[in-house]
């Protein structure tokens, strides 16, 4: 039971991490990173912006090997939130809102649609100042409510 509280606490608490981050860590000190995610290069696949991919990844993989190898176990359940976390973060940034593989297309459900639009307004933005939106799976309400007004619009 600790287990899973452990691991559904860390899932949850990333996207706080993924907050932090972003706001300053990505659009502060390693703009240099992540200004080619604002301004795409049309020729690349790749970006300097997925060198984040592997150093948010090495705190899960030393927790998943610290857990299993020695009697620190709490830790494996971190490093599974933060692997899960870090799952569906590229599997709602990277592949339903950017596309970047297209394996998942548009959605009709309200809350995908609320995230696509606050990450719109995210990447409005070229530069790094003056951003809004840096969470990834939990969105304003504003947005929800945008999007549920949109469906009720296209229902009448």
């Amino acid at each position: 039971m600790l287990d899973a509280i452990i691991l559904t606490g860390t899932f949850f608490g990333m996207e706080a991490v993924a907050w932090l981050a972003h706001k300053y860590i990505m659009h502060g000190f390693l703009w240099v990173l992540h200004e080619d995610h604002h301004k795409k290069n049309p020729t690349s696949f790749f970006e300097k912006n997925d060198y984040f991919f592997l150093i948010f990844a090495i705190p899960g993989i030393l927790c998943l090997a610290l857990g299993l190898y020695t009697s620190l176990t709490h830790l494996f359940y971190i490093g599974l939130g933060i692997t899960i976390y870090g799952f569906a973060y590229f599997m709602v940034h990277d592949i339903f809102i950017h596309q970047r593989f297209k394996w998942l297309r548009n959605s009709d459900n309200v809350y995908f649609r609320a995230i696509r639009r606050a990450h719109k307004m995210h990447h409005k933005h070229l530069g790094k100042e003056e951003g809004e939106c840096f969470g990834m799976l939990m969105v304003p309400i504003k947005y929800f409510l945008a999007e549920i007004k949109s469906k009720q619009q296209v229902n009448v």
